[in-house]
């Protein structure tokens, strides 16, 4: 489980080890202010070409080669949304780390508290990285397929839900969940989330219980990413289907409007 920490902790790693801080933003984002040690790992490196999770194998390559390795401790900052680190923390989260910790604020808000940035990249030291796959945070076609009692989470926008877009493909939602759209998970004056009582009050909306066992999923995992990040720190049961529904329609799954 990802551990979410302040900024006043966020300092005390900074560029010192075993700490290795992250940023999974873009490189050009990277390069227009990081915090100081960060190394830059862009979440599109996470994917293949088609657009899918990359291989257990590759994936330990990458996040080696960024500097992360055994044993060392991963420190996650995001900025605008969140978003791309909510996928890297879980990506991490399902290679068998139980050590991620993540910025509980996004950077714009580090940067509003006059907190120092740098803009000189960090060259990373390649380390090895080895994967102990968890597959109880991560759902698979199958499990969706037949979900049994699990309830799924669609944390796309109400349009894509509903099938009101004007995009390549079959549109609609998996058959049998429920909408929760991303944005309304985000947090006001910096924060990562919005506050618990607002999350629990968002969930019951929607008829999802605590006692449940869930499955978030969007198009193509990372916008779930979030959702399962606040179930998790909720104390719910929550996977994340990385496929999402990129990968449902693509195999001529039934969809629903």
């Amino acid at each position: 489980m990802t551990t979410w920490i302040s900024a006043d902790q966020l300092e005390e790693k900074l560029d010192a080890p075993p700490f290795t801080v992250i940023d999974p933003r873009s490189r050009m984002r990277y390069l227009t202010g990081h915090l100081k040690g960060s190394v830059n790992l862009p979440f599109k490196f996470l994917y293949g070409p088609d657009g899918r999770l990359r291989s257990e194998k590759e994936l330990a390559q990458v996040i080696g080669a960024a500097g992360l390795g055994d044993d060392e401790i991963p420190v996650i900052y995001d900025g605008q949304d969140g978003r791309n680190g909510a996928m890297l923390a879980w990506v991490l989260e399902y290679l068998g780390r139980s050590d991620v910790h993540f910025l509980d604020s996004r950077l714009e808000h580090w940067v509003v508290e006059g907190r120092e940035i740098f803009y000189r990249p960090v060259q990373p030291i390649a380390r090895e990285f080895t994967v102990n796959a968890m597959d109880d945070v991560r759902a698979r076609l199958a499990d969706v397929e037949h979900p049994g009692g699990i309830k799924l989470i669609d944390l796309r926008s109400r349009a894509e839900y509903d099938g009101e877009v004007d995009t390549p493909g079959r549109h609609g939602h998996i058959p049998g969940a429920v909408n929760l759209v991303w944005q309304d998970l985000v947090g006001e004056d910096g924060s990562f989330f919005c506050n618990r009582s607002k999350l629990h009050d968002l969930l019951a909306r929607i008829g999802v219980d605590p006692q449940d066992q869930v499955v978030a999923y969007c198009h193509s995992g990372v916008r779930a990413s979030l959702g399962y990040h606040a179930l998790k720190e909720l104390g719910y049961q929550v996977r994340l289907y990385d496929g999402s529904f990129q990968e449902w329609e693509q195999s001529g799954m039934p969809v629903e409007t």
